[in-house]
Formats: structure tokens, C-alpha cells, sequence
């Protein structure tokens, strides 16, 4: 019981953390923006494109820090095609920053978290993954129940 009021009160205060105290990013810092394509090469019959953000205060703590960079690896270890054609996008986005403004009001953010943004045949859905909070602490757990959401997202199925 201590052990899951324990977990409990983690992963509530990851949650909620907006402005955690911790990894400091300045304005220059790679995880201020996006790192890879945001858009579809020209030409590009894409059906369906996939957005991956992770969304970050200045100041985040360990949890929130963990959640981007699991989210990360997941991208480099499994869609690296996906990312280079353009199909898939990731980044690390600082909420805070004036030139992410319109990034974050788009997907509503209020906080540290991991959004998905689908677009199938032109249309967009937007989702906050709020279970990768919970497999915080075991990195193959997170790894494999991202993979799995992201793929069916890469076929178009939203559930």
C-alpha cells in the first residue's frame, strides 16, 4: 500500500508539474524547438502525418525530463524512416518561449506532457498521452506502449 500511495503521488506531481524545478533550458538549447522535419517534402502523397511534441517548462524535473527523453528514443529507435520522409515529426518544445506560442495553443497546453497530433487525409486530431506518466520508471515498458499507440496512429486508426 505505501508503495502505490508512493507511485501515486509521483506520478501526480509529474502531472502537474508546469514549472518543475531541475534541467534548466535556455533559449539556445537544442530541446527549445523542434528537431526534426515539420513538414512533408513537396510532392509528398501523405495520408497520414504524425506529430509527436513533447512540451516542457524552463525548468522541469526528473519525471518531466524522463517523459521527453523516452519519447525521444522511441522516435530514433523506431521511425527514423518516418521522420526522414517527413510522415512523422518530434520535437522538444518550450511552452514558454514566444515563437512556440502558437504550437502550444494549437495543441493546449498547460503544462509539461506529450501530445500527439494525427492528420488523416487532412484532417487533425490532437491526443495528450498522459499513460506514458505511468511507465516513467521502466524504460522498456514506455518504449513498447508508445511504439504501439504511434503505430496505429501511422495507419490512421485513432483509438
Amino acid at each position: 500500500m505505501k508503495n502505490c500511495l508512493c507511485l501515486f503521488v509521483l506520478i501526480l506531481c509529474a502531472m502537474l508539474c508546469c514549472g518543475c524545478a531541475g534541467n534548466n533550458a535556455e533559449a539556445g538549447d537544442a530541446k527549445n524547438g523542434v528537431l526534426m522535419n515539420t513538414m512533408p517534402a513537396a510532392g509528398d502523397n501523405v495520408s497520414v502525418k504524425v506529430e509527436v511534441y513533447h512540451f516542457h517548462g524552463k525548468n522541469q524535473c526528473v519525471s518531466c525530463t524522463t517523459v521527453g527523453d523516452f519519447a525521444e528514443q522511441t522516435m530514433s529507435r523506431y521511425y527514423l524512416r518516418e521522420l526522414a520522409s517527413g510522415k512523422m515529426v518530434f520535437g522538444h518544445v518550450n511552452y514558454e518561449l514566444p515563437e512556440n506560442k502558437a504550437l502550444a495553443e494549437k495543441y493546449g497546453v498547460t503544462g509539461s506532457s506529450l501530445w500527439i497530433g494525427t492528420y488523416v487525409n487532412g484532417k487533425f486530431n490532437k491526443e495528450e498521452d498522459v499513460k506514458v506518466w505511468y511507465r516513467i520508471d521502466n524504460e522498456t515498458a514506455y518504449l513498447s506502449y508508445l511504439k504501439g499507440v504511434l503505430d496505429k496512429r501511422l495507419t490512421g486508426d485513432l483509438t
